[in-house]
C-alpha cells in the first residue's frame, strides 16, 4: 500500500487514530488519584499495570468519559424538561469487550476506581457477564461445556432483562454471581445494582450484534443499552502467551484448592500443563475470539490495542 492510499484510508476511517504519546497528551490537567498500592489491589493475575500506564492511557480516558457523561446527563435533563417527566436518574453504562487474557478485568476495575474518584464522587458499579453464563449442569446437559464463553453458553434473556431494568432506572436490580474457582454460578448469590451513576459491564461478547428471532424480527441486544463501549485488542500470539502464563501461575495457586474445578490440572508436569493450556486456548478461546469476539471490534466507541508487554500502544476513538 503506497502512502497516498494509506492516507486516503485514514481520512475515511470512522475512527480518530492516536499513538500512545498522542493519546497521553490529551490528559490535560486530569489528576492522578490512584497509588501503586491501589493498582496492586486492582490488577488480575498476569495482567500487570503501572502508574505510567494509568497516566498515559487511563487519565485521558477518564477525562473523555467525564465529558461524555456530562453531555449525556445534559441531554437527559433536556429531554425530561421537554416531556415534563420526572423519571429519576438513569445510569450511564459503559461496555468493556475483548478476548480472554486481554486484560479486560483489570481495565474495568481501574476504570471503576478512577471514575469513582471524580470530584463529584459518582457511584460506579461493575458487573461481569460471567454471572450470566448458564450453570454447568445445563451446559453439560446440552453438550455446551466445550463452548463455555461462546454466545450460546449465556442466558441472554436474563442479561437483557437485567440491563433493561437498570437502564429503566429500577431500584435494586440483581445479577448472578460467578465463581472462577468452582467455574460455575454460585447458587443463591447475587450482586445488587441500585441506580448507580455509572455502570461498567465487562464481558467477552457484549458487543455482539442482535440475531433474528423466529418470527423474523430483530430482538434487542446487549450493546443497545451502552452509552459508551471499549474494545481491548491484542495480537493472537500475545494473547496465547498471556493465557498460558496465567494458566501456569494458577496451576501453582488456586488450582490446588480442593474446591477448584481445575484441580485436575494441578499435578501435571510443566510440559503437560503447557500443552493442556495451549489446547484449551486453541480449541475454545481462540475459536471464540475469531468466530464471535474479534468481529465486534469495530462496533466499539474506543479501541485500545496492546503491545507484547501489555502496554497500550494505539488508541482509536470513533468519530461522532
Amino acid at each position: 500500500m503506497d502512502e497516498r492510499t494509506a492516507a486516503s484510508l485514514q481520512v475515511f476511517s470512522p475512527y480518530h487514530h492516536f499513538t500512545r504519546a498522542q493519546w497521553a497528551a490529551l490528559r490535560a490537567d486530569t489528576p492522578l488519584t490512584l497509588s501503586i498500592d491501589d493498582l496492586k489491589r486492582l490488577q488480575s493475575i498476569n495482567e500487570p499495570i503501572t502508574l505510567e500506564e494509568v497516566i498515559a492511557i487511563y487519565l485521558p480516558l477518564s477525562r473523555l468519559l467525564a465529558l461524555y457523561v456530562a453531555a449525556t446527563q445534559g441531554l437527559f435533563k433536556a429531554t425530561q424538561r421537554f416531556l415534563g417527566a420526572e423519571d429519576g436518574k438513569v445510569p450511564y453504562i459503559i461496555g468493556v469487550a475483548g478476548s480472554v487474557a486481554a486484560g479486560k478485568s483489570t481495565l474495568a476495575r481501574v476504570m471503576q476506581a478512577l471514575l469513582a474518584r471524580w470530584p463529584n464522587t459518582p457511584r460506579v458499579e461493575l458487573v461481569t457477564t460471567d454471572g450470566f453464563l448458564l450453570p454447568n449442569a445445563i451446559l453439560e446437559r446440552d453438550g455446551l461445556m466445550s463452548k463455555k464463553g461462546f454466545p450460546e453458553s449465556y442466558d441472554g434473556t436474563a442479561l437483557l432483562r437485567f440491563l433493561s431494568d437498570v437502564k429503566a432506572g429500577r431500584r435494586a436490580v440483581h445479577a448472578p454471581v460467578y465463581s472462577h474457582l468452582t467455574y460455575d454460578i454460585v447458587p443463591g448469590e447475587s450482586v445488587v445494582v441500585d441506580r448507580p451513576d455509572i455502570l461498567i459491564v465487562e464481558g467477552l461478547n457484549v458487543l455482539l450484534p442482535n440475531r433474528r428471532v423466529k418470527d423474523g424480527r430483530a430482538s434487542a441486544f446487549v450493546s443497545d443499552f451502552f452509552d459508551f463501549s471499549v474494545y481491548l485488542d491484542a495480537d493472537d500470539d500475545d494473547l496465547e502467551r498471556w493465557y498460558v502464563s496465567r494458566f501456569m501461575r494458577l496451576r501453582e495457586t488456586s488450582f490446588r484448592d480442593p474446591r477448584s474445578y481445575f484441580t485436575k490440572y494441578a499435578e501435571l508436569s510443566d510440559a503437560e500443563a503447557d500443552a493442556k493450556a495451549r489446547e484449551i486456548w486453541r480449541e475454545i478461546n481462540l475459536a471464540n475470539l475469531h468466530e464471535n469476539v474479534l468481529p465486534t471490534r469495530q462496533r466499539a466507541n474506543l479501541i485500545l490495542t496492546k503491545g507484547p508487554n501489555h502496554r497500550i500502544e494505539e488508541v482509536e476513538l470513533r468519530k461522532l
